[in-house]
């Protein structure tokens, strides 16, 4: 699934690094990192009834991908999440066509949040607005089951925890107009010049979220490193199918809805920039405005 023989080591920090383990911490003790207590057997899985190491396998491509694994330890609490609670609000991104009602056991709209590190701010959005449904997808196993102990101890049944590549996800799982917004809150910025081809603001990522979009749907990209926060800026400004909602052409504040996490407050007390861009979905060429 990742095209690891390609992929650099990480350029820039995780914008949510994951707190230190000590190593000596007792396994027995709830959020004590996770030991290997036997050697599993080649090919057994991590977590039995938890999400796959490759779960599109069989859709393995040779395109240059703007994400790659994290392989960070497992707490225990994590752990058991992915155990008890992924077979009941998991998804593998396997290519298999979504139904998102029956995903979500309702009619509610829907947003696709791709990369949300630990889920703190995922969370806290879920439990501010339940009439929407969430679907977050990210590879980091650790972020995974985080989210699902999040949204399992606040009761938050509006959130889907995604594992896998997204692109194969809008690609090949969605139906055209199924989302009523995308969030892509600080994508990793491949901060080197001969890495920029990897950053996931590109016109042909646009062109695919784009038929998934419904009209009118809000593109909601946030980021720390300026420089990408320009890129994003001028391609979503070329993009025909999206439309800046600021008057100015420029960058919107932080929405209300857009949590401030704890490791964001860091940044901007050291003095990084952080730009959010909100983009509309225009209406399709060939479809008339609703009650026109």
């Amino acid at each position: 699934m990742y095209d690891s023989a390609n992929t650099p080591e990480n350029p820039h920090p995780d914008p949510d690094p994951r707190p230190h383990e000590h190593p000596h911490e007792d396994p027995h003790t709830p959020g004590a990192s996770v030991r290997r207590a036997r050697t599993r057997a080649m090919g057994e899985p991590r977590f039995p009834d938890g999400p796959k190491a490759d779960p599109a396998g069989s859709h393995f491509e040779r395109r240059i991908r703007s994400f790659q694994p994290r392989r960070s330890r497992v707490t225990a609490g994590q752990a058991d999440a992915l155990q008890r609670l992924w077979p009941k609000w998991g998804l593998d991104i396997d290519g298999r066509t979504l139904d998102l009602p029956e995903l979500f056991g309702n009619d509610n709209p829907v947003v696709l949040e791709i990369g949300f590190g630990m889920g703190e701010a995922t969370a806290q959005m879920a439990a501010a607005d339940p009439a929407t449904n969430i679907l977050a997808v990210d590879v980091h196993t650790p972020g995974q089951g985080n989210l699902l102990n999040l949204a399992d101890r606040n009761g938050l049944s509006n959130i889907r925890v995604g594992n896998g590549d997204a692109i194969i996800l809008l690609r090949e799982m969605l139906a055209p107009d199924s989302l009523d917004g995308l969030r892509v809150y600080f994508p990793d910025p491949w901060p080197k010049k001969r890495h920029h081809k990897r950053r996931i603001i590109q016109p042909d990522f646009l062109s695919l979220a784009a038929t998934r979009l419904r009209p009118g749907a809000i593109l909601h990209c946030a980021t720390d490193w300026e420089p990408y926060a320009e890129q994003m800026l001028d391609v979503l400004t070329a993009h025909p199918d999206f439309e800046n909602t600021q008057a100015d052409g420029g960058f919107a504040p932080r929405p209300d809805f857009r949590p401030l996490t704890r490791f964001e407050g860091q940044g901007l007390d050291k003095g990084h920039v952080v730009n959010d861009l909100l983009f509309r979905r225009v209406q399709h060429v060939d479809q008339s405005p609703a009650g026109a």
